[in-house]
């Protein structure tokens, strides 16, 4: 009896054993992971978003989703790691919204000269419905925008001159973004624009192959842009904005329970606390650039207005172009 009984418990403590090891599996398996992939340094408050978004979803999936952040263009530039998202290679990523005019021209629409009042006109006009009938162009290509966050007030650096007026930007190689409405906005100021990846902004500054860039000053510190530049002009030319992009088909299958968190910490932290800190870190940066010896200057009221008239018939090209309703949208 004893010994029929021995082979028998062995047998059930080979199956418990077996069942565990393939529960542990099943377990491992249902682990999320989201790689998310972002061009600036980890001194910027994107990055800090990046943290506080990883720490407040490990924590409140119960550690099922595991969030990997990816600064410094690792993984690619913003339209790369645009593409990687739609693709599904990566997760998250978190461009400049000038770059999805590669999935419909009227992304641009964001990027046209002095469009906003001011960040917080631009913040309420893609919280509603402009920023809806944008995110519905991007889930047509497999891309869920989890929230718009802000890149600050692009200004000019350049080392020929300070930029007063538009008249000084004569003869001005001036890296922008790989955007037609950047491309066009330098032509119509009078410089040289060229467009190049953010990663190849510093050594290209540093070599003398452009002459200028144009961010805001928080990302101009953060890029040590201050230690190649000389002069930095408050034109305040863009709001500049962010998107929080997640690859529609991986956010799809995450549990429900998942879903809400994602969508939560993504609201806390890569939208609302990043807006804030980014305002902040822009009012406070510039006088940090004065302290390492760059040139600051603002621009006249008079001189302002230079600015907008020689962008008036780039505004009126883009409304053409993109349509009245579109315009509209960026005032409601």
């Amino acid at each position: 009896m004893k010994r029929a009984v021995i082979p028998f418990l062995m047998f059930i403590l080979i199956l418990t054993m077996s069942l565990g090891y393939h529960q542990g599996e099943a377990r491992a398996e249902k682990k999320k992971v989201i790689k998310i992939g972002h061009i600036v340094s980890e001194a910027t408050a994107v990055h800090r978003a990046c943290v506080a978004f990883e720490n407040y979803v490990e924590a409140e999936s119960g550690g099922s989703i595991d969030v990997q952040i990816f600064p410094n263009g690792q993984l690619g530039g913003d339209l790369q790691l645009t593409e990687a998202v739609a693709l599904g290679t990566i997760q998250v990523a978190i461009p400049s919204t000038a770059v999805l005019t590669a999935y419909d021209p009227v992304f641009g629409l964001l990027d046209l000269p002095f469009i906003f009042a001011d960040v917080y006109a631009g913040f309420n006009a893609l919280d509603g419905e402009l920023g809806s009938k944008l995110d519905n162009i991007l889930m047509s290509v497999g891309i869920k925008n989890l929230g718009y966050s802000y890149n600050g007030a692009r200004c000019m650096s350049n080392n020929v001159r300070p930029i007063t007026e538009p008249a000084d930007l004569k003869g001005i190689k001036m890296r922008v973004m790989e955007s037609p409405v950047f491309i066009d906005m330098f032509k119509y100021l009078g410089a040289n624009p060229t467009p190049m990846s953010f990663g190849e902004v510093f050594t290209g500054l540093q070599q003398g192959t452009i002459d200028g860039q144009e961010n805001a000053p928080a990302l101009v510190y953060a890029s040590r842009f201050n230690e190649v530049q000389k002069y930095y002009s408050l034109t305040n030319h863009v709001q500049s904005y962010i998107a929080n992009l997640i690859n529609a088909d991986f956010f799809d299958n995450l549990s429900n329970d998942q879903q809400k968190v994602v969508l939560s910490g993504a609201e806390k932290y890569l939208v609302t606390q990043q807006r804030a800190d980014e305002i902040n870190d822009n009012i406070e940066t510039v006088a940090k650039l004065v302290e390492t010896g760059m040139e600051v200057n603002e621009i006249t009221p008079g001189n302002m207005n230079k600015f907008m008239d020689a962008l008036k018939p780039m505004h009126e090209k883009y409304q053409g172009k993109f349509g009245q309703e579109w315009f509209d949208l960026l005032k409601m």
